[in-house]
């Protein structure tokens, strides 16, 4: 038995946390934990949905039920990314000039990290279907 599908999510999630936080902190050129958390590059959502994915695809084929189902999940949890989180980000922006309540305001993705997550997602995918 493989447990390739319960560990490739965490796999991506890891990979993508580590990447993130390299990025953030020779950005800030300090350790940047402060900055953990929701959005920035790459998308961690994106590349954990994208590892399963790739996971599925290479190890079962894409016209396997699975796939289309995975996909499915992986087009709703971008969509969000892209879109739904970026509106709670600008509420959270307005809320946080009408009262200093300290709300987080960076929560939302660019469509380039989204990109990057699903490649690294992706890659994470095509690395575990051939462990």
């Amino acid at each position: 038995m493989t447990y390739a599908y319960l560990l490739t999510p965490f796999v991506a999630w890891f990979v993508t946390g580590v990447t993130k936080f390299a990025i953030n902190s020779i950005r800030e050129k300090k350790l940047a934990f402060s900055l953990i958390g929701y959005g920035g590059m790459p998308s961690n959502h994106s590349s954990i949905v994208m590892s399963m994915v790739a996971l599925i695809g290479f190890r079962n084929g894409i016209d396997n039920p699975a796939f289309g189902v995975a996909l499915t999940l992986a087009y709703i949890v971008l969509l969000d990314a892209k879109s739904l989180r970026k509106q709670v980000e600008k509420q959270a922006k307005a809320i946080n000039k009408i009262s200093p309540s300290g709300l987080r305001e960076r929560i939302g993705h660019s469509l380039p990290e989204i990109a990057v997550g699903c490649l690294v997602g992706i890659f994470v995918g095509f690395i575990m279907s051939h462990a």
